[in-house]
C-alpha cells in the first residue's frame, strides 16, 4: 500500500508539473492560420510555393504573401474561402492541367531489349535510359499516376495521359518524371504544344521514334506570331504568343504538334 501511495503521489506531482509547463510554455495559437488551413485541399503539394497547406496558410496569415489564387488544387472556389477570412484581394486562379509531352506508344517507338526490374520509371531510366528506342520519352511504367491522389492519370499504350476534367494541377506528377516531360498548361486558352522532348538531330530521331520531332522548322516558319521556336532540335511554343491558330499543327510532318483546347 505504501508503494502505490508513493508511485501515485510521483505521478500526481509530474502530472501537475505538466499541466504547469504547457501552460507556462504554451505557443499562441494563428486562428486566422488554422482557419485557412482548414479550408485547403490538404494536398500538401507545394504548388502555392510554400511547405505545403501550414506553410501557406501561415504566410497567408503572416502577410508574408497577400495572392490568395495560390492553391491550384482548390481552385477559385478556396481563393473566394481565403479572400473572406484575411479580407485581401480575390485573385485570379488560371486552371491549368498536366500534360504528358510525349507520343511515344508501341506503334511510334521499338523496345531496345526486354525490361524486367522493379516497375518504375525512376529505376528503369538508370539502366539503359530504359528499353524503349528513344532514350528521352515516356517510360511508361506509372510513377506519374502512382503519385496523382486525383487519379488523373493513367498509362495507355506505354504512356502516361492526363485525364483534364480530373487534374488539379497540384504538381505532384512534374515531380515523380525522372524524363522531365511533364508540364502544366492553361485549360482555358486554346494553345498548340508539341509533345515531344526528344534532344537529337532528325535522322536519329526517326529512327527512335516516328512521332518525335525533327526540327524540321516548318513549324516555326509558318507560325505568325513567332509563337514557335526550335533549340536543340526539338519545336516549343511560347504560350504567351500563341494565338491557337493550328497551322504549325497543320504543316508538322510527323504530327507531333497539338492544339489543346
Amino acid at each position: 500500500m505504501l508503494a502505490a501511495a508513493i508511485v501515485s503521489g510521483i505521478g500526481l506531482i509530474l502530472g501537475l508539473g505538466l499541466a504547469l509547463a504547457s501552460k507556462v510554455f504554451a505557443v499562441p495559437a494563428d486562428e486566422k492560420a488554422e482557419l485557412i488551413q482548414e479550408i485547403l485541399p490538404g494536398a500538401n503539394c507545394g504548388a502555392c510555393g510554400f511547405s505545403g497547406c501550414a506553410g501557406y496558410a501561415a504566410a497567408l496569415s503572416g502577410g508574408e504573401t497577400s495572392d490568395t489564387a495560390l492553391c491550384a488544387p482548390g481552385g477559385a472556389q478556396t481563393a473566394r474561402k481565403i479572400a473572406e477570412i484575411t479580407g485581401l484581394a480575390l485573385g485570379k486562379v488560371t486552371k491549368k492541367t498536366a500534360l504528358v509531352r510525349c507520343r511515344g506508344n508501341s506503334q511510334n517507338t521499338e523496345s531496345r531489349f526486354s525490361y524486367r526490374g522493379i516497375q518504375s520509371c525512376e529505376m528503369a531510366a538508370q539502366l539503359y535510359g530504359g528499353e524503349k528506342s528513344c532514350t528521352y520519352g515516356c517510360l511508361g511504367f506509372g510513377d506519374c499516376a502512382r503519385e496523382c491522389p486525383y487519379g488523373a492519370i493513367s498509362v495507355c499504350d506505354d504512356v502516361a495521359r492526363v485525364n483534364p476534367e480530373l487534374c488539379r494541377a497540384c504538381r505532384k506528377c512534374v515531380a515523380a518524371c525522372p524524363r522531365g516531360l511533364i508540364d502544366l498548361v492553361p485549360v482555358e486558352e486554346t494553345n498548340a504544344a508539341v509533345l515531344c522532348r526528344n534532344r537529337h538531330k532528325g535522322a536519329q530521331t526517326r529512327k527512335e521514334c516516328r512521332a518525335g520531332c525533327i526540327g524540321c522548322m516548318r513549324c516555326v516558319k509558318a507560325c505568325e506570331f513567332g509563337a514557335v521556336a526550335v533549340g536543340e532540335f526539338c519545336a516549343k511554343v511560347n504560350f504567351s504568343k500563341c494565338t491557337g491558330c493550328g497551322k504549325c499543327a497543320a504543316v508538322c510532318p510527323v504530327g507531333c504538334i497539338t492544339l489543346l483546347s
